[in-house]
């Protein structure tokens, strides 16, 4: 590795909402987020909606002398919606898709067809190997009553695994992103606990930006009044995580975010703040011994996201259930027509009972409700296996540190990884 101090990277991350025909002023704002960039010469640029290929495409000529590599993470109906752009040489890239994101019939929301996923680059900084991911999970759209919750937390699982499993040869690992989840949200402490990454927020010796770090605020003219329910000032659910290696750790000098309107301009960048932070290291660690408190509550941590993606598990079970009965009701259907249709041969050419434009609206109907509810009945058990899997995965993961804590020497699920529980002795 080159001298310890050679680690100096400004990060930066945003969500674009760069909904074409839908997001507001978003060509002017593309213009502004260009400009901002192309003055502040970020090292690592990170950036979530951008739906359009044109629109990355336009970036990228605009940022081609300060960030000469980028790379667009294409996936799903309309994309993932998730770039990179950086000074330095991208040498690999990697895009991991969430195996569940939502329902494809809640087109008001669209999560399911942007296929959510993270994306990995991995970057040569100085002498040092970074890798860096960028990630954009589904939204929540209600507090109170939140049907994607277990789609959320499965997907904060799939990125905690993600990260411990393909980067254990880094020096320096970075994710920035919207996370949809605030800080103290069960899908945030089951990433942050698993994988050891830190909040450059909480981390950083210097914070400069909205109160109490918030990424989304009230005072946003693209935010629909009261759309923030009992949060009225607004919330943080944007991050920079960081963290170095299990031998060498990175600091947060300096965070800030975006506050508002745009310098010299009428409106903000997005309706998400930007968020800027300034690491440096990395600086040799001390070897400490296994810190139990932390696998315990690891534990914990872990139980608390099974028994929500059971409680997912149940859920779709019932639709699914609920699909199967519908699907049955409207065979049954069919099958009276088909049995009506056949009077007239039976009783040796006596007329049709019923008018035949009403009997054909309603086959068509019986055809159209067989049809959705096999498509539905596929997409549960779909939904169904991806839950089981992951629940089946969390069981392990808990038997294994609940061996740890009672002494027994096992392989850690986490590898080199093992500065979330503290280095092996």
């Amino acid at each position: 590795m080159a001298n310890t101090d050679s680690l100096r990277v400004r990060v930066f991350s945003l969500n674009c909402w760069g909904i074409r025909y839908v997001s507001k002023h978003t060509p002017q704002r593309y213009d502004m987020i260009g400009e901002l960039l192309s003055k502040e010469e970020y090292d690592i640029v990170l950036l979530q909606e951008v739906w359009s290929e044109k629109d990355y495409l336009s970036l990228k000529k605009k940022l081609a002398f300060c960030h000469p590599h980028s790379h667009h993470f294409k996936s799903g109906v309309i994309g993932s919606g998730l770039a990179i752009f950086s000074k330095h040489r991208i040498h690999d890239t990697f895009l991991y898709r969430y195996s569940l994101n939502g329902y494809p019939y809640m087109v008001q929301h669209g999560d399911w067809f942007g296929g959510k996923a993270v994306g990995m680059a991995v970057l040569k900084l100085g002498g040092l190997t970074a890798n860096v991911y960028v990630t954009h999970l589904h939204a929540e759209y209600s507090r109170d009553k939140d049907s994607y919750l277990p789609h959320r937390v499965v997907q904060a699982w799939e990125l905690q695994q993600f990260v411990r499993h393909t980067s254990a040869a880094a020096d320096v690992v970075i994710l920035g992103g919207d996370l949809n989840m605030h800080p103290q949200d069960l899908g945030s402490r089951l990433l942050m606990s698993y994988t050891g990454l830190r909040d450059s927020y909480l981390e950083s010796a210097e914070f400069d930006g909205c109160e109490d770090g918030m990424t989304l605020i009230a005072d946003n003219p693209f935010i629909g009044k009261g759309s923030m329910g009992p949060l009225e000032k607004g919330i943080r659910i944007d991050y920079i995580l960081f963290k170095g290696s299990s031998e060498r750790d990175v600091h947060c000098d300096f965070m800030s975010t975006t506050k508002g309107s745009a310098p010299d301009h009428p409106f903000p960048y997005s309706d998400h703040e930007a968020l800027t932070a300034a690491l440096r290291g990395p600086r040799l660690l001390q070897k400490t011994s296994c810190d139990c408190i932390m696998t315990a509550e690891l534990v914990d941590i872990v139980t608390e996201a099974r028994t929500e993606v059971k409680v997912g598990l149940h859920c779709a079970e019932r639709m699914r259930y609920t699909a199967a009965r519908t699907g049955a009701m409207g065979l049954a259907l069919l099958f009276l027509e088909l049995a009506i249709a056949a009077v007239p041969w039976l009783a040796l050419g006596a007329a049709q009972p019923f008018p035949r434009t009403s009997f054909y609206l309603l086959a068509a109907l019986c055809v159209a409700i067989l049809f959705t509810t096999a498509l539905l009945y596929v997409f549960y058990s779909a939904e169904l296996k991806s839950l089981q899997g992951a629940e089946d995965q969390m069981r392990l993961a808990v038997g294994s540190l609940q061996e740890e804590l009672r002494g027994f020497p096992v392989a850690q699920p986490h590898g080199a990884q093992r500065g979330a529980l503290g280095p092996e002795e």
